[in-house]
């Protein structure tokens, strides 16, 4: 149904300088290993997003390559995400954010969030699933099936893929469709559209991500 348009950003996330705009919150640890980017945790708990400094518009295909390195732990992608009354995510006017959940979910900002790792609690390993969210309020949109093994049987990296148009939400890991789902814009708010992409990890989880694009998306 959609293709890769133009490229509006892409980072290969092989080295310090490639990040160097990036903005941290909470306790993350950032290394580079392998030309990767390793993202771990400082201390127990340390939870947090790590957010690309670009700005989006709606109508995208973003994508980038996971690999699972230490469970558990959760791995999110937040994307569409800026403030409740349109601000910039990182407007000064905004709450402080520090990696804890509710202020992401129940804060002042909207954001739509992808948990495609979700090993963080034994509930979540007994049963695995990619959930989708809108926020504010934290509404599951959309589930489904999670086929990524523990990081022990790993054939890494994952090809991650995800489409944003509009309403229209779909995911796929190496080829394979996960979720869809198509916001009607009034059950939980209006359509969110652009906003900021950031990768979030609950500790003490450990991944590592490579080859980071955001290309417009373009319907067939």
């Amino acid at each position: 149904m959609y293709k890769e348009g133009a490229c509006l950003y892409r980072n290969p996330l092989r080295s310090k300088s490639d990040v160097k705009d990036w903005r941290m919150e909470g306790g993350g640890q950032i290394s580079f290993d392998d030309h990767s980017l390793h993202l771990s945790h400082v201390q127990d708990e340390a939870h947090f997003v790590f957010w690309c400094p670009e700005t989006f518009p709606d109508g995208i295909i973003v994508t980038w390559d996971f690999s699972p390195i230490e469970q558990p732990g959760l791995c999110m992608l937040f994307f569409a995400a800026a403030g409740i009354r349109g601000e910039d995510l990182f407007d000064t006017s905004l709450r402080k954010r520090t990696g804890t959940y509710p202020e992401y979910h129940s804060g002042d900002i909207n954001a739509l969030h992808l948990s495609y790792f979700r090993r963080k609690y034994p509930e979540e390993r007994a049963f695995r699933t990619c959930n989708l969210s809108k926020s504010r309020g934290f509404h599951l949109a959309a589930m489904g099936a999670d086929p990524l093994p523990s990081p022990d049987d790993a054939d890494s990296p994952y090809r991650m893929k995800l489409i944003k148009d509009k309403g229209y939400v779909h995911f796929s890991i190496n080829g394979l469709p996960i979720l869809e789902w198509m916001d009607d814009g009034s059950t939980n708010g209006p359509v969110l559209t652009k906003g900021k992409i950031g990768f979030r990890q609950m500790a003490p989880m450990k991944a590592v991500y490579r080859d980071f694009a955001v290309h417009q998306a373009v319907r067939r």
